[in-house]
């Protein structure tokens, strides 16, 4: 396995594919580090050269990824939250951010359901 940026990649995998491991890397960005560095995004990883690997390590370098991203957006989540913006109050309380609907949904950020005694018959009421 390569190692990229403190990532292992995998050797199987074509380069534009194993990219997208790395935290901060998609589809898009990973097709422009193979077009910066000259190499084919098709190529399988385990048939790269050291020359390659080093042109991909240095093309990637130009981008935030990993431990500098991940420690970015905790702070601006933690910003959010220290201003008490609507946005920081939902992320506080774990619900969703970005304005889905609560009642029936959200069950990823709610976590599993906690049932309360005669919630449907005060519905009816």
């Amino acid at each position: 396995m390569a190692r990229i940026v403190g990532v292992d990649i995998p050797n199987d995998k074509q380069v534009g594919i194993a990219l997208t491991y790395i935290y901060g890397i998609g589809r898009h960005v990973a097709k422009l580090i193979c077009e910066g560095a000259k190499v084919d995004s098709t190529v399988r990883v385990k048939d790269l050269t050291d020359e390659q690997l080093g042109a991909i390590r240095n093309e990637i370098g130009k981008y935030k990824t990993e431990g500098e991203l991940r420690r970015e957006v905790a702070l601006n989540i933690k910003r959010l939250t220290e201003i008490g913006c609507y946005r920081g109050v939902r992320h506080r309380k774990g619900l969703p951010v970005r304005g889905q609907s609560t009642k029936t949904n959200a069950r990823t950020r709610k976590g599993p359901r906690k049932t309360i005694a005669n919630k449907k018959m005060a519905a009816k009421g």
